[in-house]
């Protein structure tokens, strides 16, 4: 796929549902927006805001009217996630904007969320917007085992703070498919295989391998990943577990050996296997950040 390029979810039982790769950090395949075409439209994340113009020609090219989506629903608030919601909002002026409870606040008010972001991605910051507010009104907040009635179907909320405490994972029962959130790892389509997402500041490995169980719970045969695109089940799971504790292994030992964070960071950033896929400033910026990630649990494990 290439940026703006829409494609039916055919995997599994799965129906009514496309996703669009919206060109995220100027890379093919890293994000996606899903739009599900139940009684009642639903677009699942809203992208990084910088592109949300891809998402409303992939409305236009399924016949789908802005203010036919009735439901805009927000995994967690990483901007990756909700940069584009203040946008989408204004566009779809008859959606709802569902999100995580402790979330709703950054959405009404993204200037802290925005300066977070700043500090957190670095340099990276040149490929995302300010986000705009979303009017409070128009804003629904999810607890855990909540649910969003479409008409003719629903999602299921589920907590997933092992990434962010903010985060859902939804369960849509009717496709028997997860919308994963980054929950179960980055999937890479050409390599079929699924990386890790550990960013600072609050990720947390026992949480984040208990967020995987709670997908594992609800025995889905499709995984939608918004990085990026779905894929069936299998051992995908099994291989994201084994993948973060090898991960978080690997950054505790090359802490051990070098007892310099900046020498750990730079070892990992030159070593990437994703320059390839991702182009060189991207992969080095996603591998820097998420052994930043690392470095601070590691830290929370010592207070």
């Amino acid at each position: 796929m290439t940026a703006g390029d829409v494609n039916e979810v055919t995997t599994g039982e799965c129906s009514d549902l496309y996703y669009v790769d919206t060109g995220m950090y100027g890379t093919a395949e890293y994000g996606a927006v899903y739009i599900l075409d139940a009684d009642e439209v639903a677009l699942v994340d809203t992208g990084i805001g910088t592109h949300h113009d891809r998402i409303l020609d992939a409305l236009d090219e399924l016949g789908i009217a802005p203010e036919a989506v009735e439901h805009l629903v927000v995994t967690h608030v990483h901007l990756d996630h909700a940069g584009g919601a203040g946008f989408l909002a204004d566009a779809c002026e008859n959606a709802t904007v569902w999100v995580h409870e402790q979330g709703a606040r950054h959405l009404a008010d993204p200037a802290r969320l925005w300066e977070g972001t700043k500090a957190a991605v670095g340099d990276q910051i040149e490929w995302y917007t300010e986000p705009e507010p979303v009017p409070e009104e128009r804003i629904e907040t999810l607890a855990d085992g909540d649910a969003i009635d479409l008409g003719d179907r629903e999602l299921r909320a589920a907590h997933a703070p092992g990434h962010a405490p903010h985060q859902h994972v939804f369960h849509d029962p009717a496709n028997d498919a997860v919308f994963t959130a980054d929950a179960a790892g980055i999937y890479v389509p050409n390599l079929d295989v699924v990386r890790e997402t550990t960013p600072p500041p609050q990720f947390d490995l026992e949480q984040a391998l208990a967020d995987v169980e709670t997908i594992r719970s609800f025995e889905p045969s499709t995984l939608l990943y918004p990085h990026f695109g779905p894929a069936e089940t299998d051992d995908r799971l099994t291989e994201y577990e084994g993948r973060l504790e090898s991960w978080v292994a690997a950054v505790a030992e090359k802490r051990d050996e070098l007892t310099d964070d900046e020498a750990v960071i730079e070892h990992f950033v030159e070593t990437t296997e994703m320059a390839e896929l991702w182009g060189q400033r991207k992969a080095r910026g996603e591998t820097g950040m998420n052994v930043r990630g690392v470095l601070r649990y590691l830290d929370s494990q010592d207070e």
